[in-house]
């Protein structure tokens, strides 16, 4: 089993180091965590892209890519997410592990050079970023925003959660707005840029072969350029446990052929660090988080009010999003049907069957963690947020003592805060 230690390299910069021979390559990664406004949250997910056009070593992107030819083909991706309300920005790669390359050359610690030079000395004229990079990544930016409206089903979650969370830093989307995204010049992303290496929570990642203390060398020499700071402290998510004494209803028409009807509700402040937690995820899994769920198997199949209807945990926030695909004219049916099995839930009107079948799921999905290197480092970003060190098999562990009783108070937490309807123009309302 992959084992994990934790070091503090600097004050306020972390390493998680995961040893595990499972790969041939190995992972690296570098995060700076922010809280999440809408002030700043454009200039954060402009920033990585920026960054990744060039530094002072390697200028370009032809540059970069004939550094990371030479080590293999490595990999390096600008890595944009966020956690409750913690903003992570920085980059995620992947090498050849040390224990594979040819004569015993080592791989780890000229990858962590390119992403240390990447992140902390990056191309510049006139004392900022250059323009050039600016304005083309912002270009882009702006293009990611208003692709949100693409994908309907992404939308209406992206909709509920920016109107459940309207006064809330968590309605904000990664990539902030438009309007902010299209502000942002050269010298206020400099400006924003030293402030965050100043100020910003720093988390580094390593999994592969490398002993911790050998991965701990290699980061501290790569970022040994970073900014003296005691500052850095982990951002706070700040959690509503109760939901207003009404729902919400938010409802919005557009050129569309199906309605996207989504609930949000609040989990009375269980989140991904309360005790409560391992049953909360367990009943989200009977509810609505599975292809055995309550939801699937009685809306959807059962029922035939839904085209798909399932139910997502935001665990660093204390949230829980409900999506589905509807008929226009079946809003009133399926929004009642959605609300009957959770009530079942309440009432513990689950079956053997339900319960262990949802619990052998969620086990199992833990148990993938340890197959994919991306997913080890998803998972370890958002426990240090969290600011827990649980293994993947203590949650396994903690996810099999749930009982149903456990499972019941869960769902009786569970409170509706806001409802969301994308319906078609001139659609009955």
């Amino acid at each position: 089993m992959p084992q994990m230690t934790r070091l503090e390299l600097f004050p306020g910069v972390f390493l998680t180091a995961v040893h595990t021979r499972k790969f041939k390559s190995s992972q690296l990664g570098v995060a700076l965590l922010t809280p999440l406004d809408r002030d700043s949250a454009s200039l954060n997910a402009l920033l990585p892209h920026v960054l990744f056009r060039g530094s002072e070593r390697y200028p370009d992107m032809r540059a970069i890519t004939r550094a990371l030819d030479d080590l293999y083909g490595g990999n390096v991706a600008a890595l944009v997410s966020k956690k409750g309300e913690v903003h992570c920005i920085g980059f995620q790669a992947s090498f050849l592990d040390d224990a594979y390359a040819l004569g015993g050359e080592q791989i780890l610690r000229p990858a962590a050079e390119i992403l240390g030079e990447l992140l902390l000395h990056p191309a510049t004229e006139n004392g900022v970023f250059r323009e050039e990079y600016v304005r083309s990544e912002r270009a882009n930016l702006i293009d990611s925003i208003r692709a949100r409206i693409n994908d309907k089903q992404s939308y209406s979650m992206f909709r509920l959660g920016q109107e459940m969370c309207r006064d809330e830093a968590f309605g904000t989307g990664r990539a902030g707005d438009e309007a902010s995204a299209r502000a942002i010049t050269a010298q206020s992303l400099w400006a924003h840029y030293r402030r965050l290496l100043a100020r910003a929570r720093i988390e580094l990642y390593y999994a592969g072969s490398a002993l911790p203390e050998t991965a701990a060398e290699a980061m501290r020499a790569a970022f040994a350029d970073l900014p003296a700071s005691r500052d850095r402290v982990m951002p706070a998510t700040r959690v509503i446990a109760a939901a207003p004494a009404e729902a919400r209803v938010v409802r919005e028409s557009m050129n569309v052929t199906q309605g996207k009807l989504a609930l949000g509700f609040r989990t009375g402040g269980v989140t991904l660090g309360s005790e409560g937690y391992p049953a909360m995820a367990l009943f989200n899994a009977v509810f609505g988080g599975t292809s055995m769920s309550k939801l699937f198997m009685n809306v959807r199949e059962k029922l035939s009010l839904c085209y798909y209807a399932s139910s997502v945990l935001e665990k660093q926030k204390g949230i829980m999003f409900v999506s589905s695909g509807i008929e226009f004219d079946k809003y009133e049916q399926a929004k009642c049907e959605i609300l009957a099995q959770l009530d079942a839930c309440r009432r513990g009107d689950v079956t053997p069957q339900e319960l262990e079948g949802a619990r052998r799921i969620v086990v199992t999905s833990m148990r993938t963690v340890a197959d994919s290197q991306s997913k080890l480092a998803e998972y370890w970003l958002g426990r240090i947020v969290a600011g827990l060190t649980q293994t993947p098999e203590e949650v396994e562990r903690e996810i099999e003592r749930v009982t149903l009783d456990e499972t019941v108070r869960a769902a009786r937490a569970v409170a509706l805060d806001t409802v969301y309807f994308l319906t078609g123009e001139g659609a009955a309302q």
